[in-house]
């Protein structure tokens, strides 16, 4: 199970958004050990997929009366990442409609900092049982717009497990 933490080595941890944390693994890169860049569609999802779990996680029975689709993804690289790069992905939302919102991620090497490619995904709310287009409910929504702050998904190990030499 997935649970967000407060971060262990920020100050003010509310001034960070969301963030979620992975390790590059092999069979995401090319020849050159580079990130194939259709695989940061998936990282997306990943990241924005546990943010929704995230802000949605205190609703009852999320997963089925809650669900949505990518309608739109766009993607923006600066620098490449690299097999076994940790990789920081924060997700913010930059809008919140009746049955749309958008989440803009940037990612971050996290131990180094650089900066490395953004994303903009819109979804589109939708039934789980039936799969038509449905207003967001008003809880959701407002959960969506505090946005999760300060916590983190770490699938990396990161804070969460101890580091090999």
């Amino acid at each position: 199970m997935t649970k967000a933490l407060e971060t262990p080595e920020q100050k003010p941890s509310e001034d960070k958004p969301f963030r979620y944390f992975m390790q590059v693994r092999y069979s995401e890169c090319d020849a050159q050990l580079v990130v194939f860049n259709a695989r940061y569609g998936d990282y997306i999802e990943l990241a924005a997929t546990e943010f929704l779990y995230i802000v949605g996680a205190e609703l009852p029975d999320l997963e089925s009366s809650f669900d949505y689709q990518v309608v739109k993804l766009t993607i923006e690289w600066q620098a490449p990442a690299r097999y076994r790069d940790t990789l920081e992905i924060s997700v913010n939302v930059t809008h919140v409609g009746n049955t749309s919102f958008e989440l803009t991620t940037e990612f971050r090497n996290a131990k180094t900092g650089q900066f490395l490619a953004k994303g903009e995904l819109i979804g589109v709310a939708v039934n789980p049982q039936n799969v038509e287009k449905m207003s967001i409910p008003d809880t959701m929504k407002h959960e969506m717009i505090n946005g999760a702050r300060g916590k983190f998904v770490d699938h990396a190990g990161l804070f969460t497990a101890p580091q090999a030499k």
